[in-house]
């Protein structure tokens, strides 16, 4: 199935050769997932010597990896303090430091293969859209500011100049953000990996997984990988292959919209420095102008398949309410993925049986931490402990009622809307 039409899929670098798996193959890590954590934990696995084979039900970067909002964000939705209260304070420093570094990461990666994914390092904005939710944007700043991390905080004034319209009281631009083109990325990481010495396998989606002798057989509708070790990186996309893991993380839907390109004096004067930017709304919307002066609106909504006219429509909306000079400018493309949100807001690690490890649920930050995931479970396959990891081994604990999510998620949205608007 090819990846449902947007600016990404329009704009994208041309995908590697990826076919489906025919016959057996054997390897010393079976990746299932070929998305960002897939194919970050097979492009530094086979950097040290191990032989990954991805399998992908449909092309790399299908799912959220290829569909998202291109927005590179470090650290979690917890502050450095809050990690600290949770981890105790060397576990919680360096779960922060290492959450700190993602994007860097990521930026690195970028440069060290040439991938051609149009990146721009120019900051995240986070600015507060009522004055009670300032200070806790400080406190986030000033935390972040002891440990290293090069950033601003801006008051009402200059959120005006930096985002291009008013209405926020104040925030922080944390300088190590920046923006991509999401889907270009991760071709570009599946192009590295089969340098690196990975197979990636397209249209092969991993239907039975079990035991053979002391390692692992994955079942495809054409194939198998018999392996060593397994990696489960399927995200908001997780399904049954394991037993529990589908239910530990709840999939939302994320709509984007672009328009057509601006004026140049108009593209100007939005974001005129490109940060992307992010509020502080309970069902936040994201934006950001792309290289080519396109304005892109994100934002979460109901999980619902296929998605209504009006999930979009509020995205549309919310370009008029924060740039009228822009409301006449058409919109282009219209498109959504799924983002996996956990019940603690963390990512999580799994390894609930020998040889098998699992990474998921980055609650909107999937860039990133996908990526920097990625990393931690190719370490845990070359035999480092998992207590030496920054981020612990979360057992595979299913969400209380999760066959109701659905219900859930759109009764929160709508709540939430509704405060939203009422503030």
């Amino acid at each position: 199935m090819a990846i449902p039409t947007s600016l990404w899929t329009a704009t994208a670098e041309p995908a590697p050769d990826a076919p489906p798996l025919d016959g057996e193959a054997r390897a010393d890590v079976a990746v299932v997932g070929g998305g960002y954590t897939g194919l970050s934990t097979a492009l530094h696995a086979a950097e040290r010597g191990l032989k990954p084979v991805v399998l992908e039900a449909e092309e790399p970067g299908w799912g959220a990896s290829g569909r998202n909002g291109g927005q590179v964000i470090p650290g979690l939705k917890q502050d450095p303090e809050e990690l600290v209260a949770l981890y105790g304070r060397a576990r919680g420093e360096r779960l922060a430091e290492f959450a700190g570094a993602a994007a860097d990461l990521v930026f690195g990666l970028i440069d060290k293969h040439a991938i051609r994914c149009q990146p721009m390092r120019t900051g995240w904005i986070q600015p507060a859209h009522r004055p009670e939710l300032l200070p806790p944007l400080l406190r986030r700043a000033e935390q972040w500011a002891k440990r290293g991390a090069p950033l601003e905080v801006l008051d009402a004034r200059a959120c005006a100049e930096r985002i291009g319209t008013g209405g926020y009281h104040g925030g922080w631009i944390d300088l190590r953000a920046g923006g991509i083109q999401p889907l270009s990325y991760a071709r570009g990481l599946a192009r590295a990996a089969i340098a690196a010495g990975a197979r990636v396998h397209g249209l092969s989606p991993a239907t039975r997984l079990e035991r053979h002798g002391d390692g692992w057989r994955v079942a495809t509708p054409r194939g198998a990988v018999i392996a060593d070790q397994v990696v489960l990186a399927t995200n908001g996309y997780t399904d049954d292959l394991w037993p529990g893991l589908r239910q530990t993380v709840v999939p939302v839907h994320s709509f984007q919209v672009a328009t057509r390109p601006l004026g140049d004096n108009l593209a100007k004067s939005i974001l005129p420095g490109r940060s992307v930017l992010s509020d502080t709304r309970r069902v936040s919307i994201y934006y950001r102008v792309d290289h080519t002066g396109r304005l892109l609106m994100g934002g979460r909504g109901r999980y619902r398949e296929p998605p209504q006219p009006g999930d979009f429509a509020m995205l549309e909306r919310a370009i008029r309410r924060l740039f009228p000079r822009a409301a006449d400018a058409p919109v282009e493309y219209r498109w959504y993925g799924r983002v996996a949100i956990t019940a603690d807001h963390l990512p999580h690690l799994h390894e609930p049986a020998r040889g098998l490890l699992a990474g998921l649920g980055y609650n909107g930050r999937g860039i990133a931490m996908a990526t920097a995931m990625g990393t931690l479970l190719a370490r845990r396959l070359l035999g480092e402990s998992l207590d030496a990891l920054p981020l612990p081994a979360a057992p595979v604990r299913p969400i209380p009622f999760h066959g109701f999510h659905k219900l859930g998620v759109a009764a929160m949205v709508s709540w939430y809307r509704l405060r939203d608007a009422v503030g």
